[in-house]
């Protein structure tokens, strides 16, 4: 990362827009860092915008637009880069693309919204770095940009000083990081009871459920039978019982997963599980016995080893890293937060 803020002035935010931004990218990143000041932060935001002409967003509002980026001589502790639907003429911008360039050179931290990661891959600014971005332009963010190594399934990655988040609702998560890591936690975490979302899902967290993962079955039986592990996970889903509601064999049962889900019984049940399991972690205080018990792993030994075979990680590891997104400390199994 660049050179951290004094914190004894004002935080600058400069966000770019453009004609055609998306409305949300936009005002989500805003409004959290406008109730950061509520709480004792002290962010100044202002938009620029390559002219410094108003712009139109993809929703048809009016944004006003303080200056020209040719304007900016001050130094931007962030630059929120947002994209929009016509991300694939914004990329052939030349003079847009310069304006990304001159921007993220006079800011210490750079962070993309959505589609804005093909802005900052088009500038060349992700050379070389990770980066994310919505799941529906994940591939062909990869394709066109090889020097990237993009993860397609996570909500927001750091890499240096540049961030870059998916979906439009995700910027709100990298938003919230970014007062924590400028004001703390305690900050982060009153903004998001105030906005009332989510203090963060970490940055590494799916964007998708294992429902929405997963192809759509095409038998009714089989898709039953899915239906009836997402809606009760810590019933007792053994290959025999899966097998009884779906009226068939188990032998039969295996291979209608096998050939419709590419996967086992068991192993869909314990994704399912450990699903139900971080939402838990993530939004609530409840023991790890009553999340074992609740989410059908029975016991927190069983619920710590799938957590570490699944995710690398203990339960009590993961809890904390939900509370910040720079945990330190001892997690509340007693593992070392890493």
């Amino acid at each position: 990362m660049k050179d951290r803020p004094s914190g004894r002035k004002p935080l600058l935010v400069t966000v770019l827009v453009f004609p055609g931004v998306r409305l949300l990218d936009v005002t989500g990143p805003i409004e959290v860092f406008s109730s950061a000041n509520d709480f004792g932060g002290r962010y100044r935001v202002r938009m620029v915008s390559p002219d410094g002409a108003d712009v139109v967003t993809q929703a048809g509002t009016g944004l006003s637009v303080e200056l020209s980026a040719a304007q900016v001589q001050d130094v931007s502790d962030v630059l929120v880069v947002p994209g929009g639907p016509e991300w694939p003429s914004l990329i052939k911008d030349d003079v847009l693309l310069d304006t990304v360039r001159a921007l993220d050179a006079r800011s210490r931290r750079t962070a993309s919204i959505c589609t804005g990661a093909f802005l900052l891959a088009a500038a060349g600014l992700l050379d070389g770095r990770t980066a994310t971005t919505h799941w529906r332009f994940a591939d062909q963010l990869a394709l066109r940009y090889p020097r990237v190594t993009v993860e397609a399934d996570a909500l927001f990655v750091r890499d240096g000083h540049i961030m870059t988040s998916a979906g439009v609702s995700s910027g709100i998560d990298l938003a919230l990081a970014l007062v924590e890591e400028h004001l703390g936690a305690d900050v982060a975490r009153a903004v998001a009871k105030d906005m009332v979302v989510f203090m963060q899902r970490p940055g590494g967290q799916s964007q998708f459920s294992v429902r929405t993962r997963t192809p759509r079955a095409r038998q009714e039986m089989l898709r039953r039978v899915l239906d009836a592990v997402a809606e009760d996970p810590s019933a007792p889903h053994t290959l025999a019982t899966m097998a009884r509601r779906a009226g068939v064999s188990p032998r039969h049962m295996t291979r209608l997963f096998h050939d419709e889900m590419t996967t086992t019984p068991a192993r869909y049940v314990e994704r399912i599980r450990m699903e139900a399991a971080q939402a838990m972690l993530e939004g609530g205080e409840d023991p790890m016995a009553t999340v074992a018990r609740r989410t059908g792993f029975g016991s927190p030994e069983s619920l710590r080893r799938a957590f570490t075979r699944s995710l690398g990680i203990t339960p009590g590891t993961y809890r904390a890293r939900f509370r910040t997104t720079d945990a330190t400390g001892t997690a509340d199994d007693g593992a070392p937060v890493a």
